[in-house]
Parts: C-alpha cells; sequence; structure tokens
C-alpha cells in the first residue's frame, strides 16, 4: 500500500500561511518545528492537513528569487489542489464568511459540486463535494 504523505507549498511567510490554512480553511496545524536548510540557515518545518485527513501540505517559505517567483503560480494558472468536503454548502459559507476569495461561483458538474478559490498566495484550489 502507498498513499501521498504530503505535498509542499512555496509560501512567503510561515505565520501568514498558518493562519490562512487554520484560520480561513479550518485545517489543523500537524507541525511547526525548527530545522535548518540544506546549508545550515535556520527555517521551519511547517505541516497542515485537512481536520481528518492523511495528506499534510508541507509550508514552505520561498529561499531564493527562483522560489519566490513561484508563490502563487505553482500550478502555472491552472487549479493545482483539490479540496474534497462532505458539506459543499457549509464549507462554502464558512469560508467566504471567513474571507477566502472565490473565483467562480458554485456549480455542479458530471463529477460533483465546485467552486474555485485562491490560497493566501494566489493558486487555485477547487473545492468540491460529490
Amino acid at each position: 500500500m502507498a498513499f501521498l504523505q504530503q505535498t509542499a507549498l512555496i509560501v512567503e511567510d510561515y505565520d501568514e500561511a498558518i493562519a490562512f490554512f487554520v484560520d480561513k480553511l479550518g485545517f489543523e496545524l500537524v507541525e511547526d518545528s525548527p530545522a535548518s536548510t540544506n546549508d545550515g540557515r535556520p527555517k521551519r518545518w511547517v505541516v497542515v492537513r485537512p481536520t481528518g485527513g492523511e495528506t499534510g501540505i508541507l509550508l514552505a517559505r520561498a529561499d531564493g528569487q527562483c522560489q519566490r517567483s513561484a508563490v502563487g503560480n505553482q500550478f502555472a494558472g491552472r487549479v493545482g489542489f483539490f479540496l474534497e468536503v462532505a458539506d459543499f454548502d457549509a464549507a462554502f459559507q464558512r469560508m467566504t464568511a471567513a474571507g477566502v476569495r472565490f473565483l467562480t461561483e458554485p456549480r455542479r458538474e458530471p463529477y460533483g459540486r465546485c467552486a474555485v478559490f485562491v490560497d493566501i498566495a494566489g493558486n487555485k484550489w477547487d473545492l468540491l463535494s460529490r
């Protein structure tokens, strides 16, 4: 058996990203530990994940110009993350009330209901419910 344990998301600031994912999306903060870059500079190991989920997102602070240029454009303008919820209406209302910016109105697709929103950096996500 195999599963995707986590994926990395490049962000500008750890604390702002934690606040977005925990306070606005309702994720849990799994880990926030001191760490070091490969060349010994301090960084943090920060992992968030949807409550009850298994796959985490490593919030990786941009290091250098190349990484900074990828913040908010990690998927070249496409939707890159898909957040599936049991109750679409409740999640949409909670996220909207928390200030999450949706780019589309909720709609029905063959795979379920969805609406596109952006994270703190501008990456596009689908909010989904089957």
